[in-house]
């Protein structure tokens, strides 16, 4: 039996061990030491910590689907590492202790359509932003200020604090993007997946497919099946090839814009046309079938466009690629139509343009349509030629800066580099990273541009490993490019996060190309 004496003595330690526990204070963090790429606008640390705990709560302010979306993408993202089953739910309260609570807020006209603010305390972590969008953008800055292991895709026996502070962020450029070529190799809907979810993590919110070349036909059309069972039966090399249905094709844009990224198909006409020529020998002048093309040479094919079938063509793939992208943009290509006369191509792309315009889709397409005379709507995509890219501001067309010895990830890095081409010149991750968009070509300035694309060709990338080691980590440095502001991008500060960030891409598995720029020294990435 117990005596009195051991009763109060048992009280007195519970107390005494309830109140050290009240009394323990966060570890102290510092917010400005965490890696965050692309770098956001500012960063103010309050030198405390939060804990995520089993007891978390996610918590969506309002009844809004997307942001429910959002909270239960975040929930999903922390659970492989933390094995947190953390609860999402909707709320019209404040924010109350341990929780992370997304709000849409119409008060902050400065937050535009991305742009968000990220408030952590010790009690709690807030996002707030215009849209949907704008909170998943934030989230993906919330996900790097987490120790790297948080990427892990098994449970990870620690704690989860992570440093105080606000964060208040907005991009540069309304449009940042990457392309990705599946024609020259064909990439399954899969790795597209996984090709989306990398880029979502840097903010980019475009992805660009390259359907259609002379190698490979890579979309269902059902009024022109032959295009994709025998236009899109080979690659370059010789290989099998492959091709998207239409509803893989709708798969892909649905999971694109779950992360908020807008999926931009294009149709390269009129040339780089020879799978389409080879399916339909009347869309051929001669009206004669060429043969599957294996290789990698360019500007050897055209369709021809004296004829009315090939406007009918035209017509019928643009209308049921327009009713499966609710994206507003069409992209046709134009480029390299060396075997199209001049006074063949203008009024060809003019006439596309109408066709896209009639589908109630914008029209995008290579720098040399500025031969043509450009619709209002109309982008142009820069690649080569910077009197091209002059042109097309002239007629007031907005441009999106895609300059093949910055941007073209299917460059070599250097000498030693096994993958990729040269004929733009090596870009190793400071080339890729050491540009100003609005000073590249004198004449054009910011407000004539629409944003960044960085374009990969697959020529020699055969996989997704492949893939990755091209990618990264140079996109990354176009994302910040296309985020960031300039004043706030230096080299010397972006080589440093690029190297410690290396631990979080590892951790991921993904490939990427170990620059001698940088010194990966795992034990650098701790201190």
């Amino acid at each position: 039996m117990m005596t009195l004496t051991k009763y109060l003595n048992t009280i007195t330690i519970f107390f005494l061990v309830a109140l050290l526990t009240s009394c323990k204070e966060n570890p102290k963090m510092n917010l400005l030491n965490e890696v965050l790429l692309p770098k956001p606008v500012s960063v103010k640390p309050t030198g405390s910590s939060f804990e995520l705990t089993r007891n978390t709560k996610i918590l969506i302010k309002g009844d809004s689907k997307k942001l429910l979306e959002n909270g239960k993408y975040l929930a999903n993202l922390l659970k492989p590492a933390t094995g947190f089953n953390l609860e999402v739910q909707t709320t019209s309260k404040k924010a109350i202790s341990n929780s992370i609570y997304l709000v849409i807020t119409t008060q902050e006209s400065n937050y535009g359509d991305e742009g968000y603010s990220l408030n952590i305390t010790e009690k709690h972590i807030i996002i707030k932003a215009n849209t949907a969008k704008g909170i998943f953008r934030g989230v993906q800055t919330l996900r790097q200020i987490f120790p790297s292991e948080i990427e892990a895709a098994d449970y990870q026996n620690r704690k989860w604090f992570i440093a105080s502070g606000e964060i208040y962020d907005y991009p540069q450029f309304t449009y940042r993007g990457a392309m990705l070529d599946v024609t020259r190799h064909f990439f399954k809907k899969e790795d597209v997946k996984k090709y989306i979810d990398m880029i979502a993590m840097y903010k980019l919110n475009v992805l660009h497919l390259h359907l259609s070349d002379d190698q490979g036909w890579r979309i269902e059309i059902k009024s022109w099946p032959n295009l994709t069972t025998y236009g899109g039966s080979t690659e370059v090399g010789g290989g099998k090839g492959g091709f998207y249905t239409q509803e893989d094709y709708k798969e892909i844009v649905k999971y694109a814009q779950q992360r908020y990224i807008t999926v931009i198909p294009e149709i390269d006409m009129p040339g780089h046309t020879n799978a389409a020529l080879v399916s339909y020998p009347e869309l051929n002048c001669d009206g004669k079938a060429t043969k599957l093309y294996t290789g990698m040479k360019v500007g050897f094919s055209t369709l021809c466009t004296n004829k009315e079938i090939t406007y009918r063509f035209v017509n019928d793939v643009i209308r049921e690629l327009s009713e499966i992208t609710p994206g507003p943009y069409i992209h046709i290509g134009g480029d390299e139509s060396h075997s199209t006369k001049i006074e063949d191509y203008i009024p060809f792309i003019n006439r596309v343009q109408e066709i896209v315009i009639a589908n109630k889709k914008k029209v995008i397409g290579w720098d040399e349509i500025v031969s043509a005379a450009l619709k209002p709507a109309t982008i142009v995509q820069y690649w080569g030629r910077p009197k091209n890219a002059l042109k097309g501001v002239s007629k007031n067309a907005k441009i999106i800066l895609s300059p093949s010895d910055r941007t073209y990830l299917d460059m070599k890095y250097d000498s030693v580099t096994k993958l990729g081409l040269k004929w733009a010149g090596y870009v190793d991750i400071d080339k890729a990273y050491n540009w100003n968009p609005s000073t590249l070509i004198s004449g054009i300035t910011k407000k004539d541009i629409l944003g960044i694309e960085s374009p990969l060709w697959t020529e020699t990338v055969t996989n997704m490993k492949e893939l990755e080691l091209m990618i990264f980590p140079r996109i990354i440095g176009h994302a910040e490019i296309g985020w960031t502001p300039d004043s706030l991008r230096v080299w010397d500060d972006y080589k440093i996060r690029l190297q410690k960030h290396a631990k979080r891409l590892k951790i991921m598995k993904i490939n990427f190309y170990p620059s001698s720029l940088i010194d990966w020294d795992e034990k650098k990435e701790k201190m």
